[in-house]
């Protein structure tokens, strides 16, 4: 059973295309099983949504030459499952409500550095988009088909 009286996290996340249209993904290191997500991260107090993206990202993964190719317009949620309720974000969250950019990486992959002072993923590639709900884990499942549409209108 869900524990509604804890807060939904503010967070961001970042669909990055290259120049073929494909998604960056990375494999995380503290999950380092099958699973794949997009570069995701909170909102500082006093920050806004486009900062952290753009924080959260050169945090997670060296990339800064982007160019934003689109804002999705709503907040996009997910609950954790029981499992991890009370574990993660130290207990104080049950889930994240997240505003979505759709960017495009306009550097080299060369440039892409996981060995950042904030190292969030150990493995990186570029990946078909229908096939993000496939990689992600299983509680983040929906979020990524409610992105898919988004990312269609930018790449079709």
């Amino acid at each position: 059973m869900k524990n509604n009286i804890l807060p939904l996290r503010t967070g961001v996340g970042a669909i990055v295309l290259n120049k073929n249209n494909k998604v960056f993904v990375g494999k995380r290191r503290d999950n380092p099983g099958k699973n794949w997500q997009m570069p995701q991260g909170g909102v500082d107090k006093g920050e806004s949504c486009i900062e952290a993206m753009k924080r959260e990202l050169l945090e997670e993964t060296g990339i800064k030459n982007i160019e934003i190719l689109k804002e999705i317009d709503r907040w996009i949620e997910y609950e954790l499952p029981d499992y991890l309720l009370g574990k993660i974000w130290k207990g104080k969250y049950r889930g994240q409500k997240q505003k979505w950019f759709i960017v495009r990486f306009i550097g080299k992959d060369e440039e892409i550095n996981l060995q950042t002072s904030h190292p969030e993923f150990i493995e990186w590639k570029w990946i078909e988009a229908e096939n993000l709900p496939n990689v992600i884990v299983k509680f983040k499942k929906k979020l990524y088909e409610n992105l898919l549409p988004e990312i269609k209108k930018i790449i079709d």
